[in-house]
C-alpha cells in the first residue's frame, strides 16, 4: 500500500474516531444527567413518604427515630449504605425544603442538594442553587461559597440592601450589568491558609493571591480572567508605576484593577488608583471595551473617609475590605437584617 493511501486511511480512521468519540462522550452525559435525574427523584419520593405517614400518624413522634433507625438497616441490607439514618433525615428535609417547587430543576446533584437543604431561608436557598446551575458550581465550590456567606456579603456589598435586591438575588442569581454588581464586601480570603492575623507584606499578599489563582478568581466571582500581577505603567518615558494585580471581567467588558493595602483605608489610596484609571482609559483599553474600574482591598474602611476621598470623582473607584477568615455569618444575617428594618422605616 502506497505513503498516500496509508495517510488517507489513517485520516479516514482519525474521522471516524473522532464521530464515534462525540457520540460516546454526548450519551455518556445523557445517561449520567439521567441517572442523577432518577436518583434526586427516587430520595424526593422517599422523603414524601415519609412525611406523608408522620403526618398521618404511623410514624409517631414518640418513637419516630427508632422506626427510621429500622427501615434504614432494613433498606442497607438491600441496596447499600446510601439509605443511613443520615440520609433518611436528609430525604425528609428535603422533600419539607422543596415540595412548594415543583418540578425540580434537574441540574444539581444529590450532593449540592445535601448542602442547600440546610439552607432555612428560602431566599438565600434560591440564590444558591441558582448561582449553582447558573455557575456550574462544583458540590465543594457550593459548600465554600455558602460557608463565606456569599448570599449576605453581595447584600451588603452596596452599603445599604433592600427588598428588591432581595428578590432580585432570589429568583435571578447574581445579575452583572455595572460597576458595583461585582463588589463584595468583605472578600474572603481564607483559601490562603494564613492562621493569623499578623503584619505582612503587600508583595506577599499579593504572591499568595497569584498562587491561589483558580480560588482568588471564585471568590472575584463570574467572568473575571486574569491578565497580570505588577503592571507596570510609564509617564513621561521614565517613571513607573505598578499595578498590583490587572483583571478583564469579559461580562462588563471592563479591564479591572485591584490595589492591595495592608492597613486601613487612606484617601491618598483613591488619587493613586485614580491615576491608574486614567491611564487604562486612555492608553490601554479598546473602543469596544467599557470604563476601566479600580478596587482597593484594604484591612478596613471608614465610609466618612471613604466618602470624602471620592468627593468629585468620575471614575469607577471603589474600597472593600477583606479578610483571612470566613465571616462569622450570624452577625451578617443579622446586619442584613437590621439594614432592612433600617431601609422599611
Amino acid at each position: 500500500m502506497s505513503t498516500k493511501a496509508l495517510e488517507t486511511n489513517e485520516k479516514v480512521v482519525n474521522n471516524l474516531f473522532k464521530e464515534i468519540e462525540d457520540i460516546i462522550t454526548t450519551n455518556k452525559t445523557k445517561v449520567a444527567y439521567q441517572i442523577n435525574n432518577t436518583l434526586v427523584e427516587t430520595y424526593f419520593n422517599i422523603g414524601k413518604v415519609i412525611i406523608e405517614n408522620e403526618q398521618n400518624g404511623n410514624i409517631r413522634a414518640e418513637y419516630g427515630k427508632e422506626v427510621l433507625l429500622k427501615l434504614s438497616k432494613k433498606l442497607r441490607d438491600k441496596y447499600g449504605n446510601g439509605y443511613s439514618l443520615s440520609g433518611l433525615y436528609n430525604m425528609r428535609l428535603f422533600y419539607t425544603r422543596y415540595k412548594n417547587f415543583q418540578p425540580l430543576a434537574g441540574n444539581l446533584s444529590w450532593s449540592h442538594y445535601c448542602y442547600l437543604i440546610y439552607i432555612e431561608d428560602d431566599d438565600e436557598r434560591s440564590f444558591y442553587e441558582r448561582e449553582c446551575i447558573n455557575s456550574k458550581w462544583s458540590k465543594r465550590e457550593l459548600k465554600r461559597q455558602i460557608d463565606s456567606s456569599l448570599f449576605q456579603r453581595l447584600l451588603l456589598s452596596n452599603g445599604k440592601t433592600n427588598k428588591k435586591k432581595v428578590y432580585e438575588l432570589s429568583k435571578k442569581g447574581q445579575q452583572i450589568s455595572e460597576p458595583t454588581d461585582i463588589l463584595k464586601d468583605p472578600y474572603v480570603f481564607e483559601f490562603l491558609g494564613i492562621k493569623e492575623e499578623k503584619p505582612s507584606l503587600e508583595s506577599d499578599l499579593e504572591k499568595r493571591l497569584v498562587n491561589h489563582i483558580s480560588e482568588f478568581l471564585m471568590e472575584l466571582g463570574k467572568g473575571f480572567m486574569y491578565v497580570g500581577k505588577q503592571v507596570r505603567i510609564t509617564l513621561d518615558n521614565n517613571t513607573h508605576y505598578y499595578v498590583d494585580l490587572v483583571f478583564y471581567n469579559k461580562i462588563l467588558r471592563s479591564y479591572v484593577l485591584i490595589d492591595l493595602k495592608m492597613t486601613d483605608m487612606k484617601p491618598e489610596y483613591v488619587g493613586q488608583m485614580n491615576m491608574y484609571i486614567n491611564y487604562y482609559n486612555n492608553e490601554v483599553r479598546d473602543d469596544f471595551d467599557n470604563e476601566t474600574i479600580g478596587i482597593i482591598l484594604c484591612k478596613g474602611k471608614k465610609d466618612i473617609t471613604l466618602e470624602y476621598a471620592l468627593g468629585g470623582m468620575n471614575n469607577n473607584i471603589f474600597a472593600s475590605n477583606y479578610t483571612y477568615y470566613m465571616p462569622n455569618k450570624e452577625e451578617l444575617i443579622d446586619e442584613v437584617e437590621r439594614a432592612l428594618k433600617e431601609v422599611n422605616n
